[in-house]
């Protein structure tokens, strides 16, 4: 945290001095403040306030949210999730609908990046990894994102585009709906060959949990396919059938 002369109060995210071991995660910090710093504000963004150095190390300075991320959340299974989970998913594809429409993909889509106020609002963070979205699928130069979030084309160092993204705001939805994860293992090198199996068949959300809509079981089954071509092809699409699922406006 961090507090101005008028007492306001900001989120200040700095550059751990190990970080300049690696060669690629200062690169990656200035992406993540560059890109944020072009977005237009949104209200399921992190709000930008402004980057630089403080004493040579590197910083984004952002709006400051109480609250939590819904990793924490999962973990201690807050209430709060049950309670504004129609909320979750439609905040968080608007939040992804905005980066896509103004030209980026995310690459790291997870309940770790994503932070839920006390008063229920969402906001996506961390744009390390964000490239601008190719007008067809492209090699990255750099394998970016977590493994088990992961769409198989970018554990495969094939072509991606924004439909990586839709992958892993399917995993991350399954995964808040059923406490599970969509890929099966004991390890996560087990999970990650589930999801590079192109046979395996995902176990339908709603044996999890059958209060899950059958519409809604169904998005994410589209989403969570093997090719990037039977999946939704952008988050417009996507966002459409979400709400019709949810019977939200």
């Amino acid at each position: 945290m961090a507090t101005d002369k008028a007492g306001n109060v900001f989120a200040m995210r700095l550059m751990n001095d190990s970080a300049w071991e690696s060669k690629s995660a200062p690169e990656m910090f200035e992406n993540g403040c560059e890109i944020l710093s072009k977005l237009p504000p949104h209200r399921n963004l992190i709000h930008y306030i402004t980057h630089g150095e403080w004493e040579k190390t590197p910083y984004l300075l952002m709006e400051y949210v109480e609250g939590a991320n819904l990793k924490e959340l999962m973990v201690r299974e807050d209430p709060l999730l049950n309670e504004s989970i129609s909320d979750i998913l439609v905040n968080f594809a608007a939040g992804l609908e905005h980066l896509h429409d103004h030209g980026y993909m995310h690459l790291d889509l997870k309940p770790e990046n994503l932070i839920l106020s006390h008063g229920g609002g969402l906001r996506l963070c961390d744009f390390d990894t964000t490239y601008p979205i190719p007008t067809k699928p492209t090699r990255l130069s750099r394998r970016s994102g977590t493994p088990n979030y992961m769409a198989p084309e970018q554990m495969n160092e094939d072509g991606v585009d924004q439909r990586a993204d839709i992958y892993a705001f399917a995993v991350t939805a399954y995964e808040l709906l059923t406490q599970h994860k969509p890929f099966r293992g004991d390890t996560p090198k087990q999970i990650m060959e589930s999801q590079l199996d192109r046979r395996y068949r995902v176990t339908p959300p709603r044996d999890y949990n059958p209060t899950i809509p059958i519409a809604l079981e169904r998005l994410l089954l589209k989403c969570l396919n093997y090719s990037r071509a039977a999946r939704y092809p952008n988050m417009t699409v996507l966002a459409r059938d979400l709400h019709a699922a949810l019977g939200v406006r």
